[in-house]
Formats: structure tokens, C-alpha cells, sequence
């Protein structure tokens, strides 16, 4: 049967009311990449999960197929979130299917381009925010109170159930749960998600259970240094969030998986970024987070991976922050339009 998105495929796994009028883009059923040459280098079966290539360019998709198929059910509008980018590229492109008015929340100067240029084209309505993340959510918490407008952040339950579906494809991808489960973390909302999904999975089908492995980027660490981060700062701009909407259950899903949650520095991340594009894989930094995490605890000695299955969930597209990378790459040599020319620089 051809693929019909996340909703058709997973629907009757997930928690959404009667009411839900289905809007898809097709999300999901993103591949599981295997990663040879840094398997072997770390001495296990290693694969990413490449979120990047759902419609949007990140894991967002999948969570937002339900909010917004619930939100139009019951009659809503408009629907508004805060945004670091994806969520907010995420929101427009679903509001945009369905018919329904977006309004996007951002921190002022701390969104990527190519992130913002995702909700300008789908038609969102963009506000930037004198302050940080944390205050565009306060902000769209205040007024989904007051107005009938709907939220559409991971602090949205439908998210969640949505998101459950990226560890219902790696069970069924692999035959069941991997060993651990790398990722990063930012508002918290995916690891939260992939812990409640492996749990429904593994009551429904004894597929395991994995450990998990949240890493946060160490200037916006509020999970591992245990108190709010009032300026959080990192080159990962989509986990740049310094008070997790679901901090609570991120905590619980590292704790009940005997995993734990870490951070990496920012020089960790984009050294990964660029170990991951050397394979083939360019995601944007945030995503580089949870293969950086195993690469730092593997260093230090801290963590054996050797004989494991171990998948890594990369989040979003290069794509989706293309001036890290052409920040500091220099303009190409020129040269005349002649085979000898070519011929005496690749020979």
C-alpha cells in the first residue's frame, strides 16, 4: 500500500480525539541510515535515524501532522507557537495544508535563516521577541489561555503522540529497540516522545527497551547543571532553550532507561557535524548533539559501545543552517575555462 504519512500508518497507536481531520504531508517513514566507517571506528552496528528528510527538514513533522489534524478537527484557525525554526517552519507548512491562519513566535536575532525563510514561505506570520525562547513560550502560553487561538509547541499533547512514531519505525526498521538511543535535547519534547513510544511498543510487541542518551549543548545545559539557564548560548540554535517545557519527563526517560543526559561543548558538536557529513550525513549542529554525546562519553572512557546496537536521531537538515558551514569556507578557485587548466589541479 502506498505510504499515506504518520497518521494513516501509526494513527491507531495514538491518543487523539474523535474529532481529528487528518492533515499530512506525508511525514515520517524517514530512513535508518547505517553508518559503516564510524561504526567500525567505534566498534559497534551504528545508524542514524535521519529526521531530515521529512517534508519540513526535521523530526518536527511528525508531531505536528497531529497537533494540527486536532486543531482543525475541532474548529480552530489559528495556530501559534514559539520557535527557535524548526517548530515554526513545521507549524506554516501545516497551517498552510490545512487552510488554517500561523502566527510564529521567535527570539529576536537567534533564528537561522534558513529556518525563518521555511515559515516565510509557507505563509506564517513572523514576530520576533525581545527576549529568548523561553519568553516567546510564555507568551504564546498566555494568550492560547485568553483566545481561542491553538498552541502548537511540544508542550501541545497531540506533539507528543506524534513524535511516539520515529521509535515505532526503528522497532520496526530493526526488528526491535536498539541498544541505546542517542539524541539531543532542547525544550525536551522528543525525548520524551521516543521514551513513551519504545514503552508502548515494547508492551504491545516485546521490542525492548533501549537506554537513552539526551545531550544537551553545555551553554544551554539546564538538565544537566539542574536550574534554569536565563541567557542560553550555543551555535545549535535548535536546542538553544535554557528552561525545557518538558525538562520533567527528559529526566524520567533518561532515569527509567538507565541512560542520562550530558552536554557536549559547541567545538564537540561541529567537529561531529563535519564527522557525520564525511559519511554522507549533514545535518544542521543541534543534530550533530547526540552523536557527539557518544563520541565525548566513548572518549573519556565513560561509555563501552563496542558490540551494540546503537542508533543516533539526527533532527534536522544542513540545510536548515547553511552559514555554519559557509561561514568559513573560502570562495573556490577560479580557473580558465580549459582542460589543461582542470587537468593540472586534479591530476
Amino acid at each position: 500500500m502506498t505510504y499515506q504519512g504518520v497518521l494513516h500508518r501509526y494513527g491507531h497507536l495514538l491518543d487523539l480525539p474523535a474529532h481529528t481531520r487528518p492533515v499530512s504531508l506525508l511525514e515520517g517513514d524517514t530512513p535508518l541510515i547505517p553508518m559503516p566507517r564510524l561504526g567500525a571506528e567505534l566498534g559497534c552496528e551504528l545508524y542514524v535515524k535521519f529526521e531530515g528528510l521529512n517534508p519540513t527538514g526535521s523530526f518536527k513533522d511528525r508531531g505536528m501532522t497531529a497537533a494540527i489534524s486536532e486543531a482543525l478537527g475541532r474548529g480552530a484557525q489559528t495556530v501559534i507557537c514559539a520557535s527557535t525554526g524548526n517548530t515554526a517552519a513545521s507549524a506554516a507548512a501545516y497551517a498552510a495544508r490545512s487552510g488554517l491562519r500561523a502566527i510564529v513566535l521567535i527570539p529576536e536575532g537567534k533564528v537561522a535563516m534558513g529556518k525563518l525563510a521555511g515559515a516565510v514561505a509557507y505563509g506564517a506570520e513572523v514576530i520576533q521577541v525581545q527576549g529568548s525562547f523561553d519568553d516567546a513560550l510564555s507568551l504564546v502560553v498566555e494568550i492560547t489561555q485568553k483566545t481561542p487561538i491553538a498552541l502548537v509547541n511540544s508542550i501541545n499533547p497531540y506533539r507528543i503522540e506524534g513524535q511516539k512514531s520515529a521509535a515505532f519505525e526503528i522497532c520496526d526498521s530493526l526488528g526491535g529497540a536498539p541498544d541505546w538511543l542517542c539524541l539531543p535535547v532542547g525544550n525536551a519534547g522528543n525525548i520524551t516522545s521516543y521514551w513513551a513510544g519504545f514503552k508502548q511498543y515494547h508492551l504491545i510487541n516485546k521490542t525492548g527497551l533501549p537506554q537513552i542518551l539526551g545531550v544537551q549543548a553545555e551553554g544551554a545545559a539546564p538538565l544537566v547543571l539542574g536550574h534554569p539557564v536565563e541567557k542560553p548560548e550555543t551555535v545549535a540554535t535548535a536546542i538553544r532553550i535554557g528552561r525545557p517545557a518538558r525538562g520533567e519527563q527528559a529526566l524520567e526517560a533518561a532515569q527509567e532507561s538507565n541512560g542520562m543526559i550530558i552536554a557536549v561543548s559547541d567545538e564537540e558538536i561541529l567537529s561531529t557535524q563535519r564527522l557525520l557529513a564525511s559519511e554522507g550525513v549533514w545535518v544542521e549542529p543541534a543534530s550533530a548533539a547526540g552523536m557527539a554525546g557518544l563520541m565525548a562519553r566513548t572518549a573519556a572512557g565513560e561509555f563501552d559501545p563496542r558490540g551494540k546496537r546503537i542508533v543516533v536521531v539526527c533532527t534536522g537538515h544542513g540545510l536548515k543552517d547553511p552559514a555554519i558551514v559557509t561561514e568559513s569556507f573560502q570562495s573556490p578557485q577560479i580557473i580558465p575555462a580549459t582542460y589543461e587548466a582542470l587537468s593540472s589541479l586534479v591530476a
